[in-house]
């Protein structure tokens, strides 16, 4: 049995024709299922449906053979214990900085609003930049409105959430899409079915 971790929403939905090309159809819908493991038209391989923060964390420890997540999460997770064979080039946005539009240079220590707070703390201190890292869990957009941040690290699709709050998307921090990430015991182990599963993923990149 493979189980492959996966959450819910645009990565799911990007996510299933890739898995519908391995000729795996989950059996019940996941937004309408309460069902959290789902099985498949492939008898040999299970959906684990979680949060996408998650995801990588399942198949670190081995709970779920293999995963579909976010760079955005790999990067604040930290990948190194993860094999990460495909970036299947879905879901895409951008890993950005933000702030007020027209704002005045910030003296002192910067203020930085996030939920990714080691990635916004490695990318500050590559710049040299002395950067006190405030953990949100959303609404970043709100935190320059009211004076809790002088900007924030965020996802950013077409920017106009950040438009509508007065804000302007600055510095690029990493392009990203959701890439296929594997546990590195299971690879052993499984070898032959998660390299055929993967051949089968690079295909249909192939075809696109």
């Amino acid at each position: 049995m493979l189980t492959i971790a996966v959450s819910k929403g645009r990565i799911y939905e990007e996510a299933l024709p890739f898995l519908q090309q391995a000729g795996i159809t989950p059996t019940d819908d996941p937004d309408k299922s309460r069902k959290l493991i789902l099985q498949t038209t492939r008898p040999d391989v299970q959906l684990v449906i979680i949060r996408a923060t998650d995801v990588p964390t399942f198949v670190e420890y081995g709970a779920a053979d293999l995963g579909i997540a976010g760079k955005d999460v790999l990067l604040e997770h930290g990948a190194e214990s993860l094999y990460e064979p495909l970036d299947l080039g879905i879901a895409g946005c951008r890993l950005m900085t933000a702030g007020p539009v027209n704002a005045p240079e910030v003296k002192g220590r910067l203020r930085v609003a996030t939920k990714y707070v080691k990635t916004a703390q490695r990318y500050y201190a590559d710049l040299g930049i002395q950067a006190e890292i405030i953990k949100l869990y959303g609404s970043m957009e709100l935190a320059p409105l009211v004076g809790l941040a002088d900007c924030i690290v965020d996802l950013v699709d077409t920017g106009n959430t950040l438009k509508a709050n007065g804000l302007e998307p600055r510095e690029l921090i990493a392009n990203i899409t959701s890439r296929l990430v594997v546990n590195k015991a299971a690879m052993k182990m499984k070898h032959q079915a998660i390299q055929a599963l993967i051949d089968q993923f690079e295909n249909t990149l192939a075809q696109r």
